[in-house]
């Protein structure tokens, strides 16, 4: 699978060494930066960029997920869902990694670097890697409804006050 990561400067060190256990494990790592330390530089970029491309290659049927990391990972996690066809989950447990895919399909995680240990947070990836999206009706209505609001402003038969 191709795996799309993203950070700043404070998940810099924390991505180096998910990267390579994900190209230990056979997955195709695409860093999307940022590639030096900068305790000033800017994540929005790094993660639309990550997002940006996870979305591509799927819509080309390309095997591809994205991980992004920050401080908290909230503020990447925002980033990436500014992105057209991202579905990008806060994860913080091993629960919220499986239903990030089970019920939502989530195609980007974000983890907070500073949070977690580099054993969770690899624990993390790994169950959102494996986990399959369940294909249950109410959630594939759900990720639906989301799309259409993303591209029209509008849900139909679902009024938006």
């Amino acid at each position: 699978m191709r795996i799309h990561i993203a950070t700043d400067h404070a998940g810099l060190d924390f991505s180096r060494d998910l990267q390579a256990h994900l190209r230990n494990a056979g997955h195709e790592v695409i860093d999307h930066g940022p590639q030096a330390y900068d305790a000033v530089d800017d994540y929005p970029s790094f993660c639309i960029s990550a997002a940006r491309a996870v979305v591509a290659d799927q819509a080309t049927g390309v095997e591809a997920l994205g991980v992004v990391f920050g401080g908290s990972g909230n503020g990447e996690q925002i980033a990436a869902n500014k992105v057209t066809g991202a579905r990008a989950a806060l994860v913080w447990n091993v629960s919220t990694a499986e239903l990030s895919r089970q019920h939502n399909d989530a195609n980007v995680i974000s983890i907070g670097a500073r949070q977690h240990s580099v054993e969770d947070a690899t624990l993390f990836i790994d169950t959102f890697i494996t986990t399959p999206f369940s294909g249950e009706e109410r959630h594939a209505r759900r990720i639906a409804q989301l799309a259409e609001y993303e591209t029209t402003g509008a849900i139909a038969g679902h009024e938006i006050r």
